[in-house]
C-alpha cells in the first residue's frame, strides 16, 4: 500500500485527506492519505523519517512551506515562488520539492474557460498565495498588476516577477479598468463580509478567482457576479493544486470529478 500524507501544524482543519481518499477509491489503488503533525523545529526530521519509512508523497503546508524548500530538492518554479507544498520521494536522489498552488491557480481559471495568453491579470496580495498565483500566471503568458496593502513588499515581488508592477491598494481601481483577471490572494472575506476591491471596480470582461473558500461565495464573488463577470471560487483552485499532486506522485490522470465531489460535500 501506498502512504502519502500532509505535513503542517496544525493540520487537523485540512480537507486534502478526503479529496485524495476519493481519488484513490476511484482509481481502485491500494493508497492512503495521512496527516502528520511534526513539532515547529523538526520538518527536516519528518520529511527524512518519512523518506526512510517508504513514504511515497507529502504535501507541506502552514508553517513549513518556506523551511521545505531547504530540505528537499526543488523545481524551478516552487525556487522562484520561495515555497514547497508537494513533494516527491520517488527518485534515485535527495526528495523533489514542487509547488503546486500556482498550477492549481491556473487550471481553475482554465477550468472556466479563461485565456490567459496576453492577458491583463491583477492579483490582490503579495504573501504566499500572491507569489504563487503571480509567478503561475506570468508563466501562462500574462502581464501582471501585483497590489499590496504594503506597497513596498508589492514592488518587491514585482521585481522578481516577469513582465509584473507592483501598486499599493489604492492603484487597484484603476488597475481592474483595463485588466481581464483579477485574482484575491489575502484572506480578507473568510472571517467577515469584505472585499479587497471595490464593487464598482469590477465589470463584465473579467474573470475573477477568491483563493477564499470558506465561504465559497465571498463578497467578491457576489459582487464580481452582479456585474456580470466570470467567477471561480476558491475550492476550484484548493482542488486543483491537490489534482497537480495527485499527477506528480501518480503518473496518472486525476479523478478530477470524484475529488471535487469529496471536497465540496466538506464545505
Amino acid at each position: 500500500m501506498d502512504v502519502y500524507g500532509l505535513l503542517g501544524n496544525p493540520v487537523g482543519h485540512s480537507l486534502s485527506p478526503p479529496m485524495h481518499e476519493a481519488a484513490y477509491d476511484e482509481l481502485g489503488l491500494e493508497a492512503r492519505y495521512v496527516t502528520f503533525e511534526p513539532d515547529q523545529d523538526a520538518l527536516a526530521a519528518a520529511i527524512e523519517g518519512a523518506d526512510a519509512l517508504g513514504v511515497a508523497g507529502l504535501n507541506v503546508t502552514i508553517p513549513f512551506k518556506q523551511e521545505a524548500l531547504e530540505i528537499v530538492a526543488p523545481e524551478d518554479l516552487a525556487t522562484r515562488i520561495g515555497a514547497v507544498n508537494t513533494i516527491d520521494f520517488s527518485g534515485s536522489g535527495p526528495p523533489t520539492g514542487y509547488n503546486t498552488d500556482a498550477v492549481g491557480a491556473l487550471r481553475a481559471l482554465r477550468d472556466h474557460d479563461v485565456d490567459l495568453e496576453d492577458a491583463r491579470a491583477v492579483v490582490v496580495g503579495a504573501g504566499g498565495a500572491g507569489r504563487a498565483v503571480a509567478f503561475g500566471l506570468a508563466d501562462a503568458g500574462a502581464t501582471v498588476a501585483i497590489a499590496n496593502r504594503t506597497e513596498p513588499k508589492a514592488r518587491q515581488l514585482a521585481e522578481a516577477v516577469p513582465r509584473a508592477s507592483g501598486h499599493g491598494l489604492a492603484d487597484v481601481e484603476r488597475l481592474l479598468s483595463e485588466a481581464d483577471v483579477l485574482v484575491n490572494a489575502t484572506s480578507v472575506g473568510m472571517e467577515e463580509d469584505a472585499t479587497p476591491v471595490p464593487a464598482d471596480a469590477l465589470h463584465g470582461d473579467l474573470a475573477v478567482l477568491d483563493a477564499v473558500y470558506q465561504p465559497l461565495e465571498t463578497r467578491l464573488l457576489r459582487d464580481a457576479a452582479e456585474a456580470g463577470a466570470t467567477t471561480v471560487d476558491g475550492a476550484w483552485m484548493l482542488l486543483y493544486q491537490g489534482v497537480e499532486a495527485f499527477e506528480i506522485w501518480t503518473g496518472r490522470d486525476a479523478p478530477v470529478e470524484a475529488m471535487n465531489e469529496a471536497l465540496r460535500s466538506r464545505l
